[in-house]
């Protein structure tokens, strides 16, 4: 089953109607983090517009020699050269290497439309620092000539975007796409769920291909958690382990805040520093700043949220990007230990005691993400309304839930505060006392001008007309289905 992906597929369609108008190559740089289903869209594109194409993972730790010669072979066995073709093809691997292989390339490729996947791009390159060099060279004299499309995947995302910068050999060539989790109303769709528990279903499986495929059609989340933490090896738990293993193989200063953040629950600069240091005391300022600045920028495995108010601020606050891996780190890690020991009693009552209140602070980007979207379509009841955030101050009391604003991370304008209440039980107005003596807290919010919103996962209990706006479970969902 394939579902979603409309537009990524829509944009390598059009990159290939290119190829077939002009009988030019293109070339497409694809990244984004394990399991979230690279190979399988690309995949998918071979199997729908039934061209040739030559599909190469490479293989990490192999050496350069090793690399080539496994090229050669899925080469060999791909459906761009007939019988006689293949005859053309070397029975060794090219002594020059990856130069002469990609040379090889160029020589069978066909003189229509054709498809090259070269998957796990940063592998190859780390069996060979030249290898950009020796692609650069081949797609410039030899291959861009043909009329092929030439995708590179890759799952470390820094590297990958490195290798298209200005300073690299293939600057300039390659369009870059970047391929995130499915949205909520995809994981919906394959899920087979709907308003609350297509919510769970996302939060539990962080949008992964990987893990939600695994989830039978129809299955409430509270069933699907509860079979799958009896099974040892769920892709619940090996999905963000193998990430986590692959992404930071040695325990250094950089898992120990990646844990701070995500098991710990440390949000602000200071607790990460304590919760992340050791015996000599809190990790200091100078070797934070740089590391939580890469696990931002570079590894994307963070997130950081600031303020949003007409007023600026350094009150960042850090989360775990990837909601499959904040619910391992902070639930599953824990569940799977007593798993593997047999104490699957102790390890749901875990379970039970934190799944409330870790959905109830992991559900916060989601349904921000879902208001800026229907914001920007046009679905709110504020014009030029573009940024949805949060606020808090230095003590975190009060922390407004929803600020929709015009810019960020310093608006001009506040149109709106709100609440989100996603536990069980309606908003009240016992809720709604708090959100309106907290709101004017904000800078630039304007009580009578600015609005009032309310996110509620089990309804209101409101007279009407209290707040301006009301969504529920069904409406964050349909935010993405437009």
């Amino acid at each position: 089953m394939f579902v979603g992906r409309r537009t990524e597929l829509d944009l390598l369609t059009k990159q290939l109607d290119h190829v077939k108008r002009t009988g030019g190559g293109r070339a497409v740089a694809i990244r984004g983090r394990r399991q979230v289903g690279k190979s399988r869209l690309v995949q998918e594109l071979c199997d729908r517009v039934d061209l040739p194409y030559c599909f190469y993972t490479a293989v990490k730790g192999a050496s350069s020699i090793e690399a080539v010669d496994y090229f050669l072979g899925a080469l060999r066995d791909s459906s761009l050269l007939d019988s006689g073709g293949r005859n053309l093809l070397p029975s060794q691997p090219p002594a020059g290497g990856w130069g002469d292989m990609l040379r090889v390339l160029a020589g069978v490729l066909p003189d229509t439309p054709s498809v090259v996947v070269l998957d796990e791009l940063p592998w190859i390159s780390e069996q060979d620092t030249t290898f950009d060099g020796h692609l650069q060279v081949a797609w410039d004299r030899l291959i861009s000539s043909k009329p092929v499309l030439l995708l590179l995947l890759g799952s470390d995302l820094h590297m990958m975007q490195r290798f298209t910068e200005y300073d690299r050999p293939f600057y300039g060539r390659a369009t870059n796409m970047v391929l995130g989790p499915f949205n909520p109303a995809e994981t919906a769709a394959v899920t087979g769920l709907s308003g609350a528990d297509a919510i769970d279903a996302h939060l539990i499986t962080g949008g992964l291909p990987g893990v939600a495929l695994e989830w039978i059609p129809g299955t409430p989340p509270a069933e699907f958690l509860s079979e799958e933490i009896a099974n040892k090896t769920s892709a619940l738990f090996t999905v963000p382990e193998q990430s986590l293993a692959s992404e930071f193989p040695a325990p250094d200063t950089a898992r120990r805040i990646l844990e701070a953040v995500g098991g710990a629950g440390s949000r602000t600069f200071s607790n990460i520093a304590a919760a992340a240091g050791d015996r000599g005391g809190p990790v200091s300022s100078g070797t934070l700043s740089p590391l939580l600045h890469r696990l931002v920028e570079e590894k994307q495995v963070l997130a950081v949220d600031k303020p949003l108010s007409t007023k600026p601020s350094k009150l960042a606050q850090y989360r775990i990007a990837d909601s499959n891996l904040r619910l391992y780190l902070a639930i599953l890690r824990d569940v799977h230990q007593l798993v593997l020991r047999d104490r699957s009693a102790a390890a749901r009552a875990i379970l039970d005691s934190r799944w409330s209140s870790w959905r109830g602070n992991a559900v916060e980007p989601i349904i921000r993400d879902a208001l800026a979207i229907s914001a920007g379509d046009g679905g709110l009841p504020w014009t030029d309304t573009w940024e949805v955030g949060g606020w808090w101050n230095r003590q975190s009391n009060p922390e407004i839930d929803l600020v929709g604003a015009d810019r960020a991370p310093i608006a001009s304008r506040i149109a709106f505060a709100g609440s989100i209440k996603w536990q069980d039980g309606p908003f009240d107005r016992h809720h709604l006392d708090e959100l309106r003596r907290d709101a004017p807290l904000i800078p630039g919010f304007q009580p009578g001008v600015s609005g009032l919103v309310v996110v509620s996962r089990s309804g209101v209990d409101l007279p009407a007309g209290a707040v301006d706006l009301v969504w529920g479970p069904g409406d964050v969902v349909q935010a993405w289905s437009a």
